[in-house]
C-alpha cells in the first residue's frame, strides 16, 4: 500500500517521526525530522512570500496560542465546535458519524455496526474538540480568532483600506478522537490562514477570487492538476458562521486500500479518496459582530463591519499531499528506483556533493571544498557514506534535484559531473562555472 511506503520513507529518511517514540510514541502527534522540517519550512516560506511579501493588500501577524476564554464564547466554539461521535460497545473505539458506513437516520434509530470489530455502536453524541488547560484556558483550535481580536490594532496601526487581509501561520490543537491516515488528522497541527476583510457588497466577488487563487497555488507547488478539485459545501455542511464554503481537495491515494502506486508517466489511480487541503469560507460579518458584542469595542471600519473571506490551509496536509504526489517507483537496470519528484523550490536539499571514491583524500578534499563554496548560496550536503550508486538512490528518494560527483578525472580536467534527479541525465561542468550553472538550474 502507498500509505505504508510513505510512512516507511518518512521514518527511514528523516522526514517524520512518531512523537516521543522512545516511550512508545503518542497517538497522532508527530515530530518533523531534519528533512521534514526543511520541507515544512519551504512550504510556509513560499506561502508567506506569495501572500504577504509579494502583495500590497495583506499584512502578517503572529498571535498567541492562549487567548481569553471570552474569545471562544464569542466565536461560538464553546457551543458549536463539536463532532457527532459514536462508541463501539465491544472494542470501545470511537468513530465520527461520517466515518461509519451506511449510517442510519437518528430518528427510527437502528444501531450500525462497528467498522473495526462489527460490534454495536451507540447513538451519536456531541463531543467538543477543544483542549482545556489546567488554568481554565483553551489551546486554540484555529488561528483565525487571533486575527479577529487584533483587527482594530492593525487597522489603527497601518491605516489600511478595504479590501485587505491579515495572514498568520501557527499551531492549532484539536481533541481529535478518530485520528489516523498518518499526519492527515492530528491533535497538533499548523495552519496557514488569511482573513480577508471586504465591503459586504463585494464578498461574493472576493470569495470566488480566493477559491481560484488558492487552487492555482497548489498547482504552483507542483501538485498535478488532475489530483486536485474544488468542492462546494452543501447547506447542511456549512459551519455556523459561514454563508458559503468550498474545499480544495487532494486525491489521496493511500486512503483506499489496495490502491496501485503510479509509475512515472501514469495518471492518478482509480478509487482514491478525496480529502481537504484547504477551505475557503465566506464568514460574513459573524466574527467581528460577535467580538464587538462580547467585548463592547467598536469594530466598524470605513463605516461598515466588514465581511470576511477566509482561505485556511493545513501545512501538514499540504506536506503529506506533496509527498504522495511526488512519490514514484520505476525499474532502472533491473532495480527498483524510488524518487521524490518535488518542486525544486520545496526540496529539502538542493544539491548533494558526492566523491566517487571516498578512500582518495584528494577527491574528498575537492568535494568538501565544492560543498563549502556552494553552501552560502544553496542548501548543500556532502555524503560519502556509501557507494556512488547507493548515494544517488538515497538522494533520489529524498527529492534532491542535483548531485555533483567528483571523480578521478576531476583531478585533471577540473570538471565534475552534475546529475539531474528526474531524468538522471549527466553533464560535465567546470568547477569554476558550477555556482553559475546551479544558479541557473535552481532559479
Amino acid at each position: 500500500m502507498i500509505m505504508e511506503k510513505i510512512v516507511s520513507l518518512c521514518k527511514r529518511r528523516g522526514f517524520i517521526f512518531s512523537s516521543s517514540q522512545i516511550y512508545g510514541g503518542l497517538s497522532s502527534i508527530w515530530d518533523y525530522g531534519p528533512l521534514g522540517v526543511e520541507l515544512k519550512r519551504n512550504i510556509k516560506n513560499l506561502w508567506w512570500k506569495d501572500l504577504v511579501h509579494q502583495r500590497s493588500d495583506i499584512e502578517g501577524l503572529d498571535a498567541a496560542v492562549l487567548m481569553h476564554p471570552k474569545v471562544w464564547e464569542a466565536s461560538g466554539h464553546l457551543k458549536n465546535f463539536s463532532d457527532l461521535l459514536m462508541d463501539c460497545r465491544e472494542c470501545k473505539k470511537r468513530f465520527r458519524i461520517e466515518d461509519v458506513a451506511a449510517q442510519p437516520p437518528i430518528t427510527n434509530y437502528q444501531p450500525p455496526k462497528c467498522p473495526e470489530c462489527g460490534g454495536e455502536l451507540t447513538k451519536p453524541r456531541q463531543f467538543n474538540l477543544m483542549f482545556k488547560t489546567s488554568r481554565g484556558l483553551f489551546l486554540r483550535p484555529e488561528t483565525a480568532q487571533g486575527i479577529f481580536v487584533n483587527f482594530r490594532n492593525i487597522c489603527q496601526t497601518l491605516h489600511l483600506k478595504l479590501p485587505f487581509g491579515i495572514a498568520q501561520i501557527g499551531k492549532a490543537f484539536r481533541n481529535e478522537i478518530t485520528t489516523g491516515n498518518f499526519t492527515f488528522r492530528s491533535r497538533e497541527f499548523e495552519q496557514m490562514e488569511i482573513e480577508y476583510f471586504v465591503q459586504p457588497a463585494e464578498a461574493q466577488k472576493w470569495y470566488e477570487y480566493w477559491v481560484n487563487e488558492r487552487f492555482n497555488w497548489y498547482i504552483k507547488l507542483g501538485i498535478k492538476k488532475e489530483n486536485l478539485r474544488v468542492r462546494e459545501h452543501s447547506k447542511e455542511e456549512l459551519a455556523h458562521y459561514a454563508r458559503q464554503c468550498s474545499d480544495i481537495e487532494y486525491n489521496f491515494s493511500f486512503f483506499t486500500k489496495g490502491a496501485r502506486l503510479p509509475s512515472v508517466g501514469q495518471g492518478p489511480t482509480s478509487g482514491r479518496g478525496w480529502k481537504e487541503l484547504e477551505g475557503i469560507a465566506n464568514r460574513q460579518d459573524f466574527d467581528l459582530i460577535q467580538h464587538q458584542r462580547f467585548s463592547g469595542e467598536d469594530l466598524n471600519y470605513e463605516g461598515v463591519v466588514p465581511y470576511i473571506i477566509e482561505p485556511s490551509g493545513g501545512v501538514d496536509r499540504t506536506l503529506l499531499a506533496l509527498l504522495v504526489d511526488a512519490y514514484y517507483e520505476e525499474e532502472v537496470k533491473g532495480r527498483k528506483r524510488v524518487v521524490l519528484r518535488l518542486n525544486k523550490d520545496l526540496a529539502p536539499i538542493k544539491i548533494a556533493v558526492l566523491p566517487l571514491l571516498r578512500n582518495r583524500p584528494e577527491i574528498v578534499k575537492i568535494a568538501k571544498r565544492i560543498r563549502d563554496e556552494l553552501l552560502p548560496h544553496f542548501i548543500t550536503k556532502y555524503d560519502d557514506t556509501a557507494s556512488i550508486g547507493k548515494l544517488y538512490r538515497r538522494q533520489d528518494e529524498i527529492g534532491t534535484p542535483y548531485c555533483i560527483t567528483v571523480d578521478v578525472q576531476s583531478l585533471d580536467d577540473k570538471k565534475v559531473t552534475a546529475r539531474e534527479r528526474d531524468t538522471m541525465r549527466q553533464e560535465r561542468i567546470a568547477m569554476s562555472k558550477l555556482r553559475e550553472y546551479m544558479g541557473e538550474k535552481l532559479k
